[in-house]
């Protein structure tokens, strides 16, 4: 009885902590996006981004910090990233950025992502001399 009663707060614990995962401290969320168009505007970036294996079109809005990043100055079509922020009426406030691999996001982003860089490929990096 005490052994079953033990794997079942186990079981309890990995399923909190697992979702506990998910959020991290103050209310900032885990997110990763796939920008989606030429960056016009580095303050508000266009992005497919995924939320809990939930992806939509979002505004990415980078603050002073991270506009002053390198990595974010040379942001570019189909880079993949992995975000901490909040979502907020006009986006999604970031607070860190990392950028990674497309193979390292989401099984929700990943389609998007390969489709983004052979379109890329093709139509946009021919144009460059």
């Amino acid at each position: 009885m005490i052994s079953r009663l033990f794997l079942l707060l186990m079981l309890f614990g990995l399923i909190a902590t697992g979702t506990a995962f998910l959020v991290k401290a103050d209310g900032e969320i885990l997110a990763f996006a796939v920008v989606s168009e030429v960056p016009k505007d580095k303050a508000r970036i266009s992005a497919k981004v995924s939320v809990n294996d939930v992806v939509s079109d979002m505004k990415l809005l980078a603050s002073e910090t991270i506009l002053n990043n390198l990595i974010w100055k040379k942001l570019e079509i189909c880079h993949a990233m992995k975000l901490e922020g909040f979502k907020v009426a006009d986006g999604f406030q970031i607070v860190t950025v990392h950028v990674i691999d497309a193979s390292m996001l989401p099984m929700s982003l990943q389609s998007f992502a390969g489709d983004c860089l052979i379109k890329k490929a093709i139509e946009i990096a021919p144009l460059v001399d």
